[in-house]
């Protein structure tokens, strides 16, 4: 696993996130090219996140003034790049080395396509982001 680095904005966000929702959260992306703020929370506490009708994260989006993506942690960088890409259903999935590098294939159903990719890219760059921070992927290669 890679050093996460936090800036004070990040941990601040962080703070906000855990004491309006209660969920551990374990990292915090500020990216600011899409006004958004993306977080990292502990396996299993999605739902507390979330809240009931999305209560929790409504309270954090109003208090932050950016929309808010939730990504939920594994150890295995297999699940971890699955969550990232949540609700697409990726069929399968390899990490491999080449060239001294750490690339992850991922082949998706064409109807998936644009929810992996995301509008202007961006849910394949928040993808991309947290794999390198969290497990030492240089990239993520579609299929």
């Amino acid at each position: 696993m890679s050093k996460v680095k936090l800036t004070s904005e990040g941990m601040r966000y962080i703070a906000l996130l855990e004491s309006l929702t209660g969920a551990v959260t374990r990292d915090c992306v500020i990216d600011e090219d899409n006004t958004r703020v993306i977080f990292v929370i502990k396996k299993g506490e999605m739902g507390i996140a979330i809240g009931k009708k999305g209560c929790n994260i409504n309270r954090v989006k109003k208090a932050i003034g950016k929309h808010i993506e939730i990504v939920e942690y594994s150890e295995d960088a297999d699940e971890f790049i699955r969550n990232s890409f949540l609700p697409a259903t990726i069929q399968k999935m390899s990490i491999r080395n080449e060239d001294g590098k750490r690339l992850a294939y991922v082949e998706i159903l064409p109807n998936d396509k644009g929810i992996v990719i995301g509008r202007n890219g961006r849910n394949i760059q928040k993808a991309r982001i947290l794999a390198e921070r969290h497990h030492g992927i240089d990239d993520i290669v579609i299929q």
